[in-house]
């Protein structure tokens, strides 16, 4: 901890202002601002841009792609590494300064280059992708602002920017989950989405409020150099709030069940979120914070069983599933899960998790676009019971998923062998038995990963045909479709290798992150390469003689185990059992007590003073002889007193 504290304190941001700056990194805004004008052009021109606003969308995120690549490598120029950019005050209020300010460093200059190339063949997909639908311009309008809020979440150089660009996440992935609002399905899931994130965004806020309660600050900076001086269990209450907020955006338990839902949405939408952005943001979240994680042990066992839970549950879900985009969602579960994983073991291991995420990027991208081309030929069906035989008719579609598919399972040489396996080494890595629990976690998944992965990429391109009769050519898609899966896929091959070698020593220079410490595991390395190995080997091997003449199209009597995952493993009862009904019983009594108690009292002494008003005022009758008569009979009764007074009548 001392190591990593020290390090932070040497090496500062060079700070500058934008009036000062010099240099072309004094232009780093830009990044953030040309999404954000293309998505504001696009909603305020309406249709009158919808002849080519899909095209501004796609260059803007080119745009920012080529000026982030240009930023990373005029990093290279610079002593640190590293630059903040402050652009004006955003809050003053009291004690309370927070600027809106930038910060370039090696860690956001990754997470730049993986949201704006990715994203940006994501958007040339979705050009062909959504070219009949009437919603195309509106449609790249919600992903540039998704981009522009991602972007701003990244380069952020305090929490409480990152918090914006938060919930502009959130804004943004509620728009496009729910894009097709007229279908049910979307639009549940769409609020599904925007209600489970605010439950970790809530815990993001409260965070943040300790921050500043505590130290007087949000600047990473000021922050993480302050960590040492707070007491452990206010640093194990911040560290949990900001798990919270990580794992509600990164689908991890226990916020996983929005994740998988997002499917309903358009499939640009499920590569953009699952690969290359919002499911990502918690494990920048926890990496741009791991000197606060590195501080309590306690914090980083949290993190390790979260991320070792999520990996397991999201594999054996994804075993059960018949929706080609559900089990790449359940995938993306499990995956981000190896990175919480890492991100938790601490040291070396946070950026093994960064390179893990950016292979990741690659292939699972390139899987749910090819999930969309696959659902493009077949006539938007998505039960991969009804596949089979594609390879004959979507060869690139095929070969390209093929490249996804041996990446993501981690067989040598491929992308996740060089992500994952280091990952599955620092779990073995661990001291005393939680070193066989985690490492054991770490493989276990790895075997169930290549087992749904083969049933996935088995049932839907090799086997019979299990065609439903409408459908009788299954065509392969159109260029604009075909070469972002041919680039993605050369990413998949290649780019584990690339980034294995090259990343981690780049995010030395990242605060924190360049703190390593010797791997000692309980088992030798050969020993860890031949069990993760043969294990997927095993997965894959099993996956392809169990489906390779395919698999019954209605649903099978199973066991326990089965059925659990065909159901999430009964997560979702769970939650409705645990929150939904209790909430909705909660909201009614409130309700009742609000129309019948606090309504009911107000309103009944309304009715009371109006009723005797009401019955007092007939008494004014307007007529002198009914005045007279009154008089009258007050002076007789008065009389009467008076007269029984002096007879004794009355004492």
């Amino acid at each position: 901890m001392d190591e990593i504290l020290t390090y932070a304190q040497a090496a500062p941001a060079e700070t500058v202002s934008y009036a000062t700056a010099d240099g072309l990194l004094s232009s780093v805004w830009l990044l953030v601002a040309i999404p954000l004008l293309s998505a504001a052009v696009l909603l305020l021109l309406g249709r009158r841009a919808d002849r080519w606003g899909h095209w501004l969308g796609v260059a803007a995120v080119g745009a920012a792609f080529v000026l982030g690549l240009t930023y990373f490598l005029g990093l290279r120029g610079l002593e640190n590494k590293s630059v903040q950019l402050s652009l004006w005050d955003f809050i003053v209020v009291g004690g309370l300064h927070v600027d809106f300010g930038l910060l370039f460093d090696p860690l956001a200059g990754v997470f730049v280059l993986l949201i704006t190339g990715v994203g940006f063949l994501i958007h040339l997909y979705a050009v062909e992708y959504m070219a009949h639908d009437a919603g195309r311009r509106r449609f790249f309008a919600y992903f540039n602002l998704f981009v522009a809020a991602m972007l701003l979440l990244v380069l952020g150089n305090n929490y409480v920017m990152l918090y914006f660009g938060w919930e502009g996440v959130g804004l943004a992935s509620y728009l496009l989950i729910s894009f097709w609002n007229t279908r049910p399905a979307a639009a549940t899931a769409g609020k599904k989405a925007f209600l489970m994130n605010r439950v970790g965004d809530a815990g993001l806020a409260i965070a943040i409020f300790i921050m500043f309660a505590t130290l007087g600050t949000t600047q990473y900076d000021e922050v993480f150099n302050g960590v040492g001086a707070l007491a452990g269990g206010t640093v194990l209450v911040m560290g949990l709030l900001l798990l919270l907020g990580a794992a509600g955006k990164s689908g991890q338990f226990p916020l996983q069940a929005w994740l998988p839902d997002a499917m309903e949405g358009p499939t640009p939408v499920s590569a953009l979120i699952h690969a290359a952005t919002m499911v990502t943001a918690g494990v920048y979240l926890i990496a741009r914070s791991n000197i606060i994680f590195s501080a309590n042990t306690t914090l980083q066992l949290v993190v390790v069983s979260v991320g070792a839970l999520t990996l397991l549950m999201g594999a054996i879900i994804g075993c059960a599933k018949d929706d080609i985009k559900r089990v790449l969602a359940w995938s993306t579960v499990s995956q981000i899960g190896y990175m919480f994983l890492g991100v938790g073991l601490g040291g070396a291991a946070y950026a093994l998790a960064i390179v893990h995420l950016l292979a990741h990027g690659f292939f699972k991208a390139n899987m749910f676009l090819g999930a969309g081309s696959v659902m493009h030929g077949m006539k938007d069906q998505v039960d991969i019971r009804r596949f089979g035989g594609l390879s004959k008719y979507m060869k690139t579609t095929w070969l390209t998923f093929a490249a996804g598919w041996v990446a993501i399972i981690g067989i040598i040489p491929f992308s996740g062998y060089f992500s994952k396996e280091p990952i599955v080494e620092a779990a073995f890595a661990r001291e005393g038995w939680t070193a066989w629990l985690f490492g054991g976690a770490a493989v276990l998944g790895a075997g169930l990963t290549a087992f749904y992965m083969t049933r996935l990429f088995v049932l839907t391109f090799h086997g019979p045909k299990r065609w439903t009769t409408d459908i009788e050519h299954p065509h392969e898609s159109p260029p604009l479709m075909t070469v972002p899966l041919i680039l993605l896929a050369v990413g998949s091959l290649g780019g584990g290798a690339l980034l294995a070698t090259s990343v981690p020593d780049w995010l030395t220079a990242t605060a924190g992150l360049a703190a390593t410490e010797e791997h000692h595991p309980v088992l030798p390395h050969l020993a860890i390469f031949f069990l993760a190995q043969g294990v997927t080997v095993l997965g894959a091997g099993l996956g392809w003689y169990l489906f390779r003449n395919g698999t019954a199209i209605e649903p099978q009597p199973a066991g326990v185990v089965v059925t659990a995952a065909r159901k999430n493993l009964y997560t979702d009862t769970v939650n409705e059992a645990v929150f939904e009904k209790p909430g909705i019983f909660l909201t009614r009594a409130l309700v009742y007590l609000d129309n019948r108690g606090i309504d009911g009292l107000v309103n009944g002494l309304a009715a009371g003073v109006g009723g005797g008003s009401g019955r007092l005022r007939r008494l004014q009758t307007g007529f002198v002889r009914s005045y007279a008569t009154s008089i009258l009979a007050g002076a007789l009764l008065v009389v009467a007193a008076f007269l029984a007074v002096q007879a004794g009548w009355l004492a």
